[in-house]
């Protein structure tokens, strides 16, 4: 979460929000009031406020409008010791771009949607050069265990491993794994010699 939070009073102006956004390139912000959340203010928010470049009737003093009026009240919140991969299925249930983070009723911190695609990027090792490999195994204790022996045998650095359900038997899984080289040929050579099944990468010459 970013602990640097821009935020916005109740009693500010749609103009206040506009040139907070601006000034800061952000697309959502916190409604504070005595220390309290009291709402979020999104850039969506925003431009249902302010007129249309096309409407005959232009709304009058939309700048002049309180930002309680454009806001969305009693946000939803998170707390500091909330799992990334639960706040993350929050925001996509809830289908929300924001949330403030609260602890013993005062605002500690704010999370949106860029911050959880950047900290699923660190957890994947994606920002980092290397191999993705695709692997599916038995579903039985023990398999990641013999999949990274190859690794370990290799000398070869495993920067991150998710695990998903087989959707065609569900007595396998799929293991995907990215690893620290730029070529993972011997590799998945001696994975396939262990009797596991390489999907990626699966190239014609790899195919025995």
């Amino acid at each position: 979460m970013k602990t640097d939070v821009h935020t916005l009073a109740p009693s500010q102006t749609v103009q206040d929000v506009l040139d907070l956004f601006e000034d800061n390139r952000i697309r959502h912000a916190p409604v504070v009031e005595d220390g309290k959340v009291v709402g979020v203010v999104t850039e969506r928010d925003l431009k249902d406020a302010l007129p249309s470049r096309f409407s005959v009737s232009p709304k009058i003093n939309a700048y002049e409008m309180k930002v309680s009026e454009i806001m969305t009240k009693n946000p939803i919140t998170g707390h500091p010791m909330d799992f990334v991969e639960e706040t993350a299925l929050t925001f996509y249930d809830q289908k929300i771009g924001c949330l403030p983070v609260v602890s013993h009723e005062k605002l500690v911190g704010f999370l949106t949607e860029t911050d959880l695609l950047y900290k699923y990027i660190e957890l994947t090792g994606a920002h980092q050069p290397g191999s993705h490999i695709e692997i599916r195994v038995p579903n039985r204790s023990g398999v990641l265990y013999e999949v990274s022996k190859v690794f370990y045998n290799h000398k070869v650095n495993v920067l991150s491993v998710l695990v998903y359900p087989d959707k065609q038997n569900n007595a396998n899984k799929v293991l995907v794994f990215r690893i620290q080289t730029m070529n993972p040929l011997a590799i998945i050579d001696d994975l396939q010699k262990e009797g596991f099944d390489v999907l990626w990468p699966n190239t014609p010459q790899m195919d025995k």
